[in-house]
C-alpha cells in the first residue's frame, strides 16, 4: 500500500532563504535520522516474519489496520516534531512499517531465491536513493512545481491501491508498483532538494518524508521481484 499521500507536512514555502549551515545541519540531520529509522523497520518485519503477526490482515481488515495505523501514527508525529519527543513516536512508526511490511517479506521469502530477492529490492532502493541524493545536489533549478504533479500522482496511485485491495489483480498489482516505484523515485528528488534549498527546516519532517519515499520504492520493488523472479520449489 502506498501511503506517501498521507503525510502532514506543512512545509516551509519553497525557497526560504536559510544560512547554509543550517541547511547542512538539517541534511546532516535526517541522514542520521533516516539511517537510525531503519533499525527498528528491521526488527519490525523480522518480528512480523517470525511470528506470523500479521499473516490474518489480509483485505479490508488489512487495509483498516494499515491506514488507522498509518495516519495516527503521522498525525503524532507532525504533532510533536518540534519537541523531544518526535524522534521517539517516528521510530514507533517505523516499527509499525516494518511490522505491515513483513506480510510481503514473508511471501517474498516463501520463493526459493526469496533472501536473494529482498536482497536485491534493499540494493535497488539504496541506488535509487544514491541517484536522487546526487541529482537533488547538482540541479541548480527549482523544483518546488513538481510538488503538486507528484501530489495527484500520489492520489490516484493510492486510491488505484485501495481498489486493487479488493480486485486482488496481479496485473493491477504490477501496473501500480510500476508507477509507484516511479512516482516515489520522484518525490524523493523533490524531498531531498526541498532540503538542500532550505524550504524544509525541521529534520522530523524531513526524514519522514524520505523514509515514506524509500519504504514504497522498496515495497514496490519487491512486490514486482516475487511477481517476475519468483523461484518454486
Amino acid at each position: 500500500m502506498n501511503d506517501r499521500v498521507t503525510t502532514f507536512d506543512t512545509p516551509v514555502a519553497y525557497g526560504q532563504t536559510l544560512p547554509q549551515a543550517e541547511r547542512q545541519r538539517v541534511l546532516r540531520n535526517t541522514y542520521w535520522l533516516l539511517a537510525l529509522s531503519l533499525i527498528p523497520t528491521v526488527l519490525g518485519a523480522w518480528l512480523g516474519v517470525a511470528t506470523g503477526i500479521t499473516r490474518s490482515l489480509t483485505g479490508g481488515l488489512g487495509l483498516v489496520v494499515f491506514l488507522g495505523g498509518a495516519f495516527g501514527f503521522m498525525f503524532a508525529i507532525q504533532k510533536t516534531r518540534n519537541s523531544a519527543a518526535g524522534v521517539p513516536v517516528l521510530l514507533a512508526f517505523t516499527f509499525f512499517m516494518g511490522l505491515m511490511l513483513s506480510r510481503l517479506i514473508a511471501m517474498v521469502l516463501g520463493f526459493k531465491n526469496g533472501s536473494e530477492l529482498v536482497m536485491t529490492a534493499f540494493g535497488g532502493t539504496a541506488g535509487v536513493f544514491f541517484v536522487m541524493a546526487s541529482l537533488a545536489t547538482v540541479i541548480k533549478r527549482d523544483l518546488s512545481g513538481m510538488g503538486k504533479f507528484l501530489f495527484v500522482g500520489v492520489l490516484v496511485l493510492f486510491v488505484g491501491a485501495i481498489i486493487n485491495v479488493f480486485v486482488g489483480s496481479t496485473a493491477g498489482m504490477m501496473a501500480i508498483s510500476v508507477a509507484a516505484i516511479g512516482i516515489f523515485s520522484a518525490y524523493m528528488l523533490y524531498d531531498l532538494k526541498q532540503i538542500i534549498d532550505g524550504g524544509e527546516t525541521n529534520y522530523i519532517s524531513a526524514t519522514l518524508a524520505l523514509y515514506l519515499d524509500l519504504f514504497n520504492v522498496f515495497q514496490s520493488l519487491l512486490a514486482l521481484l516475487g511477481i517476475f523472479g519468483g523461484e518454486r520449489d
